[in-house]
């Protein structure tokens, strides 16, 4: 999603772009989409200007069809497999986490679900050396257990503070901040979304929280157990592997998610399938 700004095309002033932003229009998107004779009129700019540049916009940034071999080479080059740091839960998600699309981690309260976040976060900054954005919707996240952590996975202050030092924190606590948030700080960003639960109010089925309509969203969807049916005691918990585009669904593994020390053999699972 394109974000307006002075120079982005030809015509589109910094002047042009505040008066738009006070409208609400703040993307390309948004402006194709609007009904340019209403916003001339509450900008004050000229409606010619406006569909001429909405004409610019659209083919600058509008895709074109290309045929299944040069798809796979665009696949090839922009899609990358980043480590959760997690051998368990990587074999739950073909390798690891993908980027350009959602993964979402679903459970209970301590479930795990931040602490997973944080072991990503940890070592995609450290281990793999890249730079995380992690938008913090609670306000509960703190360095100091970020750095537990990284001191468990190294002793060297340098390396602590440089791993530290890529990881961005955020603070969005509603839908509107976040979107500004993912507007603003375009660039590659590995997304992680977490998502509570809640049950079925006819069948008493546990279920994500944030509705049909997002279900659609996520391209990967994990759901971590703390029950006892599930054998969870400690920092282990039942991950399963419910919506996968890659693998069959109903996989489970048991997934350690404390902080990082002597590598432990995890108990044997057998995985169903559904």
């Amino acid at each position: 999603m394109g974000v307006l700004r002075a120079g982005l095309c030809p015509g589109l002033t910094q002047d042009m772009v505040q008066l738009l932003r006070s409208r609400g229009i703040k993307t390309v998107v948004d402006l194709v989409s609007a009904d340019l004779e209403e916003v001339a009129q509450k900008c004050g700019l000229s409606y010619k200007a406006l569909v001429a540049l909405r004409r610019v916009l659209l083919a600058q940034f509008s895709a074109f069809p290309f045929n299944g071999a040069d798809l796979y080479e665009e696949l090839k080059t922009s899609t990358a497999i980043l480590s959760t740091g997690i051998a368990s839960l990587d074999k739950l998600l073909d390798a690891g986490l993908y980027t350009g699309e959602v993964t979402e981690i679903v459970g209970g309260p301590g479930s795990g679900k931040t602490q997973v976040c944080l072991r990503v976060a940890a070592n995609v900054a450290h281990g793999l050396q890249q730079n995380v954005l992690y938008i913090d919707s609670t306000g509960g996240l703190t360095a100091s257990r970020i750095l537990q952590l990284l001191q468990a996975r190294t002793p060297e202050e340098e390396e602590q503070a440089g791993a530290l030092q890529r990881i961005q924190v955020v603070r969005a606590f509603d839908i509107f901040q976040m979107l500004d948030v993912l507007q603003d700080l375009r660039g590659a960003v590995s997304q992680q979304v977490t998502n509570h639960m809640t049950r079925d109010r006819d069948s008493g089925q546990l279920k994500p929280a944030l509705g049909r309509s997002w279900s659609f969203v996520p391209s990967t969807r994990l759901l971590l157990d703390t029950g006892q049916g599930a054998g969870a005691s400690g920092s282990w918990r039942m991950a399963c592997l419910t919506k996968s585009p890659r693998l069959a669904t109903g996989f489970q593994e048991m997934v350690d998610i404390g902080t990082w020390g002597t590598p432990v053999q995890s108990p044997t699972l057998q995985g169903d399938h559904m």
